[in-house]
C-alpha cells in the first residue's frame, strides 16, 4: 500500500468517524432535551404534591380510613341489611342523609356505579339489594 492509498484510507476514516461524531452530537441534544422536560415535570409533580399534601386534612385515629368515603358508607349500610332493598329516599333515611333531590340523585349515581361494578343488584326499577 502506498501513501496515496493509506491517505485515502485515513480520509474516508475519518469521514466515517465525524458522520458518527455529529450523529452521537444530535442524540446528545435529543435527550438533553427529552432530560429537561422530564426534570420541568418532575419538579411540578413534586411541587403539586407538597401543595396538596399541605392542604388535606389531617386525619384523626378514632375514624377508620375506609369509613371515610360515601361508596363505603352505603356498602356498610347494605351489608348491614343484607337481604333488604332500598329505595334511595329509604337509604337517605337510615343513614341520615338529606332528602333534597340533588342529594338523591348523586345517591342514585353512585348506586347505578355499585351496581354495575357487581356489588349491588336491581330487584325492581328504583329498588337496590346487596349482591348474594
Amino acid at each position: 500500500m502506498n501513501v496515496i492509498e493509506l491517505l485515502a484510507d485515513l480520509q474516508i476514516r475519518q469521514d466515517a468517524a465525524a458522520t458518527r461524531a455529529g450523529e452521537l452530537r444530535e442524540q446528545i441534544e435529543h435527550l438533553n432535551a427529552a432530560l429537561a422536560e422530564a426534570e420541568a415535570r418532575l419538579a411540578e409533580l413534586v411541587t403539586t404534591r407538597k401543595v396538596i399534601a399541605e392542604l388535606a386534612p389531617t386525619g384523626t385515629e378514632s375514624e377508620p380510613p375506609e369509613l371515610t368515603t360515601a361508596y363505603q358508607v352505603i356498602l356498610n349500610a347494605f351489608n348491614t341489611h343484607p337481604d333488604q332493598a332500598f329505595r334511595v329516599r329509604d337509604l337517605h333515611e337510615l343513614l341520615g342523609m338529606p332528602t333534597d333531590d340533588p342529594a338523591m340523585n348523586v345517591t342514585r349515581s353512585r348506586l347505578g356505579r355499585l351496581t354495575r361494578q357487581g356489588f349491588l343488584t336491581q330487584p325492581g326499577r328504583g329498588l337496590y339489594q346487596r349482591r348474594t
